[in-house]
């Protein structure tokens, strides 16, 4: 039976003649060509979001939705505001956190009047129902009845019956042109109010700013200068990233102002006094200096951070964009010829403060330390302080510039000492040179009370260079160090102890301040103390001692190299703004050629000083021949004779000069001093030997 079944379906059959129907060809590279496609897609997607005008179409877009969104939010803020007592509630949290009881009870007052005059509008929307009902009645029974009036006044007037109704038919037909123009303005009414609302809320947002800063076009976002306000400033503060603060300045919404004092012009910025909330220190503050300019729009220079006398509060000043980079004009020493000086009651015009205030520095019977890293301009502002004192020819002079570079060259002529060099040979006689200063401070402690003295100022710049000497003396004490062998360190410290008090005083001028090269003995001994840019807080401390640190000084936090001739100056010779422990002063440069002028203006005002120069200066005698001379016929003579011979043979060459001095000129010669019978003396075949024998064209120079 089955052999009858026919199939529904047939397989088709291939004709003998033909082969079976072959497939597509498939690639054999299908995959990788698919990769390379996606790659090729991916890489133009890439190109297509990272482009500028992609980006700028992304944050135009971005902007004008948060405007509309930022609009929504101030609206719904404000109404909840005027139907709810949250305003009053705020303002009753910013007083209360800063302490304004009274305040505080004002707000609550003002509260309880607003909600017993919300209770009593409620009361009265209950009966507004049956009120209105009957203000309608009423109201429609007295229209209808003038209506009726008026149409009798006009039928009797016209003498005609149909004009009683007429008022009523005017109305009625107003009333149907008012209905006809509603329903044709209605439904563009409908389409275009949410447009209009929309466009409200936009306008409301943009007027507000209410826009993020990356969605600005770059011009808007790069503008730093934009004005400080009130709001930026408690903005500033909230986003520093202290919870305290962040929370505190929350609860008090818009009133998180009330923390800040008056924002007041300060010179070429502003300065405002923030009253930091329970909780938050204003060391926290100080330590976010950074996060807190670039919130504020500025650059970390142009925002300083200091502590006034009110408890829990930080004062800010702000520069204007930019300000701080701008120099400040030339020095009034420079500008005006006819500027004269006064130790005892004067002051330095010195530079500016940030408020663009002049800064003057009275320099009477003060010690100076100013100190800072290196080419900031250190040099430059301890010479011009010693430039304005000069033209008053009372003060005397006494230099050792460890650098020797020429950049106190001008005083030669002015000062009565002259060191310029940075050899231990330079050390040693600036060494003498402070001994010296003790002695005479010394001298004039033993006078009879009452004697008035001349100033005597002695100066050592680059004095690192001293204190790390490590050539010892015959004594074999060492020149440099901090211990108290040390005769340059004890020779600082015998003058800072007294010599104030007789009007020597000593400046000294350091680089990069260590416990080695700058001793703590020594730092704290300066009356003025004064710091540039330097690398670390702990160097700022060195400088200017912890107080006016912890008070917000911060040199460390200066440009190196942008900020030259800005200093940091803790001194009860400078007015420093109530509450605070130092100023910040930008310097007036003094070039050489300046520098100079100024110098000559200070000699003509005396009657001439000779410059008593050390090594490294080239001086019109031969100290080689005068021993020679002074020895006489003598086969040897004592050291100390010798001195006292060539003193008196020439004051003003010998006159400072010690034993140092006298083995520096013999050493190297075969005539250096030796013992006899115990004590050391010079020997004249010996001396006559070496004149003989040396080049002749050391005699003119034999002092270098």
């Amino acid at each position: 039976m089955t052999d009858n079944v026919v199939p529904l379906f047939k397989e088709p059959q291939n004709p003998p003649d033909m082969a079976p129907a072959a497939s597509p060809p498939v690639p054999s590279d299908a995959p990788a060509e698919r990769v390379r496609v996606w790659r090729r897609t991916v890489r133009g997607l890439r190109v297509v979001v990272a482009h500028e005008r992609t980006r700028t179409a992304a944050r135009l877009v971005a902007r004008h939705g948060m405007y509309v969104i930022g609009g929504t939010r101030i609206t719904a803020k404000r109404t909840w505001d005027g139907r709810t007592g949250s305003r009053y509630e705020r303002m009753l949290r910013a007083a209360e956190a800063a302490g304004n009881w009274e305040e505080a009870k004002e707000w609550e007052d003002r509260l309880t009047r607003f909600r017993a005059a919300r209770h009593h509008r409620r009361m009265d929307l209950l009966k507004a129902p049956l009120d209105l009902a009957k203000s309608a009645a009423v109201g429609t029974g007295l229209t209808v009845g003038s209506l009726l009036a008026l149409g009798v006044v006009l039928a009797i007037a016209n003498e005609d019956v149909t004009d009683v109704i007429a008022p009523i038919a005017a109305v009625i037909d107003a009333i149907g042109w008012i209905v006809y123009i509603a329903t044709v303005v209605w439904g563009p009414a409908i389409v275009l109010g949410p447009w209009l609302a929309l466009l409200a809320l936009w306008g409301l947002g943009r007027h507000q700013q209410t826009a993020p800063q990356w969605t600005l076009p770059a011009q808007q976002r790069d503008d730093a200068g934009a004005p400080i306000t009130p709001s930026i400033v408690v903005t500033a503060l909230r986003d520093l990233g202290i919870a305290p603060m962040r929370k505190a300045i929350k609860e008090m919404g818009d009133a998180g102002a009330a923390m800040l004092g008056p924002i007041r012009i300060a010179g070429c910025g502003v300065e405002v006094d923030a009253t930091l909330p329970s909780g938050v220190s204003t060391k926290e503050v100080q330590e976010r200096r950074r996060k807190l300019a670039e919130n504020l729009g500025r650059h970390e220079h142009e925002v300083f951070i200091t502590l006034p006398a009110a408890a829990r509060t930080v004062r800010l000043w702000i520069a204007d964009s930019g300000a701080l980079d701008e120099p400040i004009g030339p020095s009034p020493l420079v500008t005006d010829t006819k500027t004269g000086a006064n130790y005892k009651s004067g002051k330095a015009p010195w530079g500016q403060d940030l408020r663009g205030d002049a800064a003057a520095l009275s320099l009477y019977q003060r010690h100076l330390l100013i100190t800072g890293l290196s080419n900031q301009g250190k040099t430059a502002a301890l010479r011009a302080l010693a430039l304005w004192l000069a033209l008053d020819k009372t003060v005397e002079f006494r230099i050792a510039d460890l650098k020797g570079v020429g950049d106190w060259g001008m005083f030669d002529g002015l000062a009565t000492t002259l060191i310029q060099g940075p050899t231990d040979d330079h050390v040693i006689q600036a060494t003498e040179m402070v001994e010296e200063l003790v002695a005479e401070m010394e001298r004039r402690i033993q006078m009879p009370p009452g004697t008035v003295f001349t100033p005597l100022i002695g100066i050592v710049d680059e004095a690192q260079v001293a204190f790390m000497c490590p050539a010892i003396g015959d004594d074999k004490r060492p020149y440099g160090g901090s211990k108290a062998t040390s005769r340059y360190f004890m020779a600082v410290r015998k003058i800072h102890n007294q010599g104030r008090a007789v009007d020597v005083l000593l400046w000294e001028g350091t680089q990069d301040p260590t416990d080695q090269n700058l001793p703590k003995l020594v730092r704290e001994g300066a009356h003025t103390r004064v710091s540039l840019v330097l690398g670390t807080e702990s160097q700022a401390r060195m400088a200017l001692g912890d107080k006016a640190v912890d008070g917000g000084a911060a040199p460390h936090l200066l440009r190196q190299d942008l900020d030259k001739g800005t200093l940091v100056v803790a001194s009860g010779g400078i007015t420093i703004p109530a509450g605070q422990t130092s100023i910040t002063v930008r310097t007036h440069h003094i070039d050489d050629e300046q520098a100079a002028e100024i110098a000559d203006r200070a000699k003509a005002l005396r009657d001439g000083i000779t410059t008593a120069h050390t090594v490294g200066n080239v001086e019109q005698y031969d100290p080689l021949a005068d021993i020679l001379t002074v020895l006489g016929t003598e086969a040897r003579v004592l050291t100390q004779e010798v001195l006292k011979r060539l003193t008196a043979l020439n004051g003003k060459a010998y006159g400072r000069w010690s034993f140092i001095d006298l083995k520096r000129v013999l050493d190297h010669t075969g005539a250096e001093p030796y013992k006899s019978d115990g004590r050391m003396v010079i020997g004249r075949d010996r001396v006559a030997r070496a004149l003989t024998n040396r080049p002749d064209e050391g005699s003119a120079s034999a002092a270098e």
